[in-house]
């Protein structure tokens, strides 16, 4: 069951939304918790504010965009190229 979960950082002052998910450590026998940060609470209005963009570009995905750009700019100059012959 997941639970929402307000911390106060004591050096900034802003408060962070976690969400928490409580779990069974079968070695140390105990209840865990395994939070992952949801965002910034805005102070006027107490809303959550995300701090990070749920779909983010992984650095291959990158490489393989940048690839799909440089072919699709080869196949266009021979294209071009191939209309100037004709």
């Amino acid at each position: 069951m997941a639970a929402t979960v307000y911390q106060t950082n004591k050096k900034t002052g802003i408060t962070y939304a976690y969400e928490s998910v409580s779990y069974w450590d079968k070695e140390k026998r105990q209840s865990r918790a395994k939070r992952k940060c949801i965002g910034k609470v805005d102070p006027i209005t107490k809303e959550i504010i995300p701090t990070r963009k749920k779909n983010r570009i992984t650095k291959n995905k990158l490489i393989l965009l940048n690839l799909k750009d440089f072919f699709m700019a080869q196949l266009f100059c021979l294209i071009k190229f191939e209309k100037r012959l004709d």
